[in-house]
């Protein structure tokens, strides 16, 4: 269970980020135009998972905007952006951004993904929803870099998550 803070307020999270070195945990999420996208779907490629409590704050939709800007320089690699925002709450904001070199999922229904990796807040006000965190796969599925970020209103390390490509 992963210890983060919210303004400096302690929170848990449901258990730990994926072991690096390990196939990362299967997922199925929605897409923008209601279909599924499963982990194996992206196979062949790198993958950067950024997870976000919602793209109703700043530092997610920042978060959001930088990754964009990074993916269009970025060989084999796709940016995922992943929260329990409602598809459509996503297409909206990327539409509203000009933003099309990332891929946003959503885990809204059951919050699967959150729980298999790890990340889902225990408790608090954002109880339920996604911690930020960064996980990045290699082109066969497997964990080569993980960042929960301690604090929820913080930017990941972006240098560090690139670098780790």
């Amino acid at each position: 269970m992963a210890k983060i803070t919210l303004k400096g307020n302690p929170f848990k999270t449901v258990g730990n980020l994926p072991k690096l070195g390990k196939k990362a945990p299967k997922f199925s999420l929605i897409k923008a135009d209601l279909s599924k996208a499963k982990l194996k779907d992206f196979k062949g490629s790198k993958l950067i998972l950024n997870i976000f409590p919602s793209l109703d704050t700043g530092t997610c939709a920042a978060s959001v905007r930088r990754f964009n800007e990074e993916a269009s320089k970025l060989e084999n690699t796709k940016v995922l952006c992943i929260s329990r925002d409602l598809p459509f709450a996503q297409a909206r904001f990327c539409g509203a951004e000009g933003l099309e070199n990332v891929i946003t999922l959503s885990d809204f229904s059951k919050g699967k993904f959150g729980k298999s990796y790890g990340l889902t807040i225990k408790d608090g006000p954002l109880a339920n929803l996604h911690s930020r965190a960064i996980v990045i796969l290699n082109e066969e599925g497997e964990v080569t870099y993980t960042e929960q970020v301690s604090e929820i209103v913080d930017e990941p390390n972006y240098e560090a998550a690139l670098k780790a490509l």
